[in-house]
């Protein structure tokens, strides 16, 4: 599990977003995160991966807490995951600007393979984020956007793929 910023990618980021970054990558951190705010996320050993401006990545363990009675990865689970890679993505743009809400209004899910293996979600719709921000807090105008999020076997076959379509809003 790599946990990798590019050091040109990470000197233009406004200083909070590197803390974030910074607290993303500490195991106790995250893990008090996810216990207080997303104990689901917790509960089902989802881990975050490499990340930075561009893309995010969390890993789903298959296991006896994610599983379904098919033995297979519960679709719930996979949407917690899926929905993280992407909402980590909006954080990090969110990072030190004014106070803006972000909220999933619409969610598609396509299942390909059955997830009977560790999962790694990712979402490389980075650039999308930071322009969508952008936008909501020039023009003060509430402003949408579709992310995909990719759920991969350790062999590279996707099993899932899900759609998170976010609503971003200046407060």
């Amino acid at each position: 599990m790599e946990r990798a910023t590019s050091p040109a990618m990470s000197r233009s980021l406004h200083p909070a977003s590197r803390r974030y970054l910074k607290n993303l990558r500490s195991p106790w951190k995250i893990g008090l995160f996810f216990l207080g705010r997303l104990p689901t996320a917790w509960w089902w050993g989802i881990r975050v991966g490499q990340i930075d401006p561009q893309r995010a990545e969390v890993f789903l363990p298959y296991n006896w807490r994610s599983k379904n009675p098919f033995r297979s990865i519960y679709f719930a689970a996979q949407a917690g995951a899926a929905e993280l890679s992407t909402g980590i993505l909006l954080q990090l743009a969110l990072q030190g600007r004014p106070p803006t809400s972000m909220l999933v209004i619409d969610l598609k899910m396509e299942f390909l393979k059955k997830a009977s293996a560790t999962l790694t979600f990712s979402c490389e719709d980075g650039a999308k984020v930071f322009e969508t921000v952008e936008t909501a807090l020039d023009t003060g105008e509430p402003q949408t956007l579709t992310l995909l999020s990719t759920g991969r076997l350790p062999d590279g076959e996707v099993a899932s793929r899900m759609w998170i379509t976010w609503s971003v809003k200046k407060r």
